[in-house]
């Protein structure tokens, strides 16, 4: 099962830019981002979500 597209696009660029990779993301495309960032916009997701399951 392919786990594609859980995300939103607009998601995604706001925690690059609150990272400060977007600009690699502009330059280069998502596979310019390293891993360890990468893992750095999963965990920010993961706050992002259970900040918002707290509040329901």
């Amino acid at each position: 099962m392919s786990r594609r597209g859980l995300m939103s696009e607009n998601l995604k660029y706001e925690i690059a830019r609150e990272l400060g990779v977007d600009d690699i993301v502009q330059n280069e495309g998502w596979g310019g981002v390293s891993s360890k960032n990468c893992g750095n916009m999963v965990r920010k997701a993961i706050e992002i979500a259970e900040r918002n399951m707290a509040n329901k």
